[in-house]
């Protein structure tokens, strides 16, 4: 078998990887047509299922493969399909349970939209920084139902963002971001991560404090970090009990880092606020009293990419897939070393 090494010239043989659902939101019909100027390009339908003899035909033929949600692991059995692989894009952010071990063992490069993906969760994270700290939720509700302005100059010196605290849980991509995106404002910002030093916190222009005083001392805390075996349940209730009263907890991460059932007894006290877009399980039950607190925020995990956002994730997947076939190399690769401190 020949195969043609990346470089001037290359044109690679690729094919979609992901739910058909996924491809239709990600890729709109200008990116698929940057897509295939790039490549030659297999005609759809996307490969959702690497078993059929269909997909087995396409795998047999691909020198890269684009991937995205829903698309299925590949594991030894869709790799022995597919011995012209050598690239993976995919378009969405974590690769955990999409690249099996067998990826790495073969040399094949991978590149993902994290990066891009964290652009829209930063964004959500901010705003809702700031309007917690203005206690905007609150305050609207209660206008509602007076149909009455109070009185402005008598409001508590608790209200407001003026040098609050904001404590960074985990230098994710989303999480240095996050501080990234909290620079021209007038906030003290701190951040824990088990894995940065001094001088890494240093360049993001923080301090890096331990967890417990993360929590201690921030009026707001936004936990950024990758569910892992040694996150679930990182957010405990001791943790969430020294918050200081009235702090809010922010979750875009995952839910199972945080202890649901320590922040549904302190929100449902009325001791903390919390904004939640990711709970455990990831649609709680209709009874559950979370759903309840007027001191709680829940939304339905969309602070990640939608919409017309995800055309930022396809110009990136466009920009890598140029950069591969050109023989620079990926801009955003995924390195296997760095797996166990990824989502």
């Amino acid at each position: 078998m020949t195969v043609s090494t990346p470089g001037p010239g290359f044109r690679p043989r690729a094919a979609l990887a992901m739910s058909a659902k996924a491809a239709e939101a990600v890729l709109d019909p200008e990116s698929l047509d940057a897509l295939a100027a790039l490549c030659d390009l297999a005609p759809p339908p996307v490969l959702d299922d690497f078993t059929t003899s269909r997909a087995r035909a396409v795998l047999a033929d691909v020198d890269l493969l684009v991937t995205g949600w829903g698309c299925p692991p590949l594991d030894e059995e869709a790799l022995a399909a597919a011995p012209r692989l050598r690239a993976v894009v995919h378009t969405a952010g974590s690769i955990r349970g999409h690249i099996a071990d067998a990826c790495w063992e073969r040399g094949i490069d991978v590149s993902s939209a994290a990066s891009a993906n964290a652009v829209p969760v930063a964004e959500y994270t901010l705003v809702m920084i700031l309007l917690t700290g203005k206690h905007v939720l609150e305050r609207a509700r209660a206008y509602r139902a007076s149909r009455n302005r109070d009185d402005w100059l008598r409001t508590p010196r608790t209200i407001g963002n003026h040098r609050r605290t904001i404590g960074i849980l985990s230098a994710s991509l989303t999480g240095r971001r996050v501080i990234e995106l909290l620079r021209p404002h007038d906030l003290h910002v701190l951040l824990h991560d088990p894995y940065v030093t001094d001088a890494d916190a240093a360049e993001l222009g923080v301090p890096r404090v331990e967890l417990d005083e993360l929590f201690t001392r921030s009026d707001t805390v936004s936990v950024h970090t990758p569910l892992l075996p040694a996150t679930r349940g990182l957010v405990g209730r001791e943790l969430i009990e020294s918050m200081r009263p009235g702090a809010v907890l922010i979750n875009t991460a995952r839910g199972a880092v945080v202890d649901q059932d320590a922040l549904t007894d302190a929100a449902a006290a009325g001791r903390i606020r919390a904004v939640m877009d990711v709970t455990d399980p990831e649609v709680l039950p209709p009874g559950h009293p979370l759903w309840d607190c007027d001191n709680v925020l829940i939304t339905p995990h969309l602070a990640g990419s939608q919409g017309n956002e995800w055309r930022r994730l396809a110009d990136l997947a466009l920009a890598e897939t140029a950069r591969w076939a050109s023989g620079a190399g990926f801009l955003h690769p995924v390195r296997r070393e760095r797996l166990a401190f990824q989502a």
